[in-house]
């Protein structure tokens, strides 16, 4: 049985549908619903640099939430939402590992540059990696 759900949100149109249907995964089980957002780490900055850019893309991703958290209050929809910082994938199994999570929802591809070129690392890492069911929405 599904009582805990965690979807990936980034908000991209994939993490959209993939939320739509977490929530609607959630509604119908009565689960309990995770929305994660990610703020992934710049690979080759200076530190000041690090902290300004990991700073701004945590006020970005706060602004993507708080649009989805009012989103899920009008259709019904109560949810915990949560902001990492690290490698996105690793972030995703930590909180799911965590918090006992039987259900992943993830969108097939983000917001990054290079998942338009492949198949979506950080799909495949959590697919790859995951204690629980994983559920890739298109």
């Amino acid at each position: 049985m599904i009582k805990k759900i965690l979807v990936a949100y980034d908000g991209s149109d994939y993490s959209n549908k993939a939320f739509n249907f977490a929530a609607d995964m959630a509604k119908r089980y009565k689960a309990e619903l995770r929305v994660l957002s990610v703020v992934p780490v710049p690979e080759f900055a200076e530190d000041v640099e690090t902290e300004a850019v990991i700073e701004q893309s945590r006020n970005h991703h706060k602004k993507l939430l708080d649009e989805l958290e009012e989103k899920a209050g009008k259709v019904g929809i109560h949810a915990r939402f949560e902001i990492a910082v690290g490698h996105i994938a690793q972030q995703i199994l930590d909180q799911a590992a965590e918090n006992k999570i039987d259900l992943i929802v993830l969108g097939h591809r983000g917001k990054g540059l290079l998942d338009r070129w492949r198949l979506g690392s950080v799909s495949h890492r959590v697919i790859s990696y995951a204690e629980c069911a994983v559920t890739i929405v298109r």
